[in-house]
C-alpha cells in the first residue's frame, strides 16, 4: 500500500510539474512558438522516472521527485525563451 500511494503521488508530482512547464511556455513564447519537443522530451523523462520508481522499491520519493525537478529546469533553460530571458538579463 505504501509503495503505491508513493508512486501516486510521485505521479501528481510529474503531471502538476508538467503542466506548470506547460503553462509557463504558453504564456512566455505564446501559441505561435510552443516548445513541442521540450514538452514531449519531459514527458517521455516523466514517464521514465515513475517507471525507476516502480521498479526498484529503494528509490525514495524525494530522490525521485528531486530529479525529475532538476530535469524540469533543464529542460526548462533550453527552451527558446528562457533562453533570451537570460540573455536579456545578461545583458
Amino acid at each position: 500500500m505504501k509503495k503505491t500511494l508513493s508512486i501516486l503521488g510521485l505521479t501528481a508530482f510529474v503531471v502538476l510539474t508538467t503542466a506548470t512547464f506547460a503553462l509557463a511556455e504558453y504564456l512566455l513564447a505564446g501559441p505561435g512558438s510552443f516548445p513541442y519537443f521540450h514538452l514531449g522530451c519531459l514527458i517521455v523523462g516523466g514517464l521514465t522516472i515513475v517507471s525507476l520508481k516502480q521498479k526498484y522499491v529503494k528509490l525514495y520519493f524525494g530522490e525521485a521527485a528531486g530529479a525529475f525537478a532538476l530535469y524540469a529546469v533543464l529542460i526548462a533553460l533550453f527552451t527558446a525563451p528562457v533562453a533570451e530571458a537570460v540573455k536579456t538579463l545578461i545583458s
